[in-house]
């Protein structure tokens, strides 16, 4: 399939005159696409209004997720009609431990539900971001119909 680039850009200004003295926060950015304000998580002196590199990991993971979940729906012939993830990661000091995505799916109808529940297995083998990293990602999954 070849080879896929991605490219970002990082951007910061400040005075790095001490360690308690600098700002953290800097923008992400990426050619025609609206700026990422980001930060350090706020225990490390972030600011808490903005993204932070491990937020940004584990959006990466349920996003990348999502994505081949709907696509491997839409060739099943499964309706989604809703996606909502509260997805968590967890950290020791050094590294992640485990992120859990936990999608709430809203189908069509109560025929889909079985299908709609094992393709979540099929979208983890597919998904690039989940396939990259040295830790678990689980999949806690609850299937509903509308109404």
């Amino acid at each position: 399939m070849g080879e896929h680039r991605y490219e970002v850009e990082v951007t910061w200004s400040g005075a790095t005159t001490g360690y308690r003295d600098y700002t953290r926060n800097h923008e992400l950015l990426a050619e025609g696409r609206p700026a990422i304000p980001a930060t350090s998580d706020p225990k490390f002196r972030g600011d808490k209004t903005r993204w932070n590199p491990e937020q940004l990991l584990v959006a990466s993971l349920s996003d990348c997720h999502m994505l081949w979940y709907l696509h491997l729906c839409a060739e099943a012939g499964v309706v989604v009609t809703g996606y909502h993830d509260t997805a968590v990661g967890v950290m020791d000091d050094e590294r992640f431990q485990l992120v859990t995505l936990r999608p709430r799916v809203t189908v069509r109808d109560a025929g889909m539900i079985d299908a709609a529940q094992q393709l979540h297995g099929e979208a983890h083998k597919r998904c690039f971001i989940a396939n990259s990293v040295n830790f678990p990602v689980a999949h806690e999954p609850t299937i509903v119909t509308e109404g």
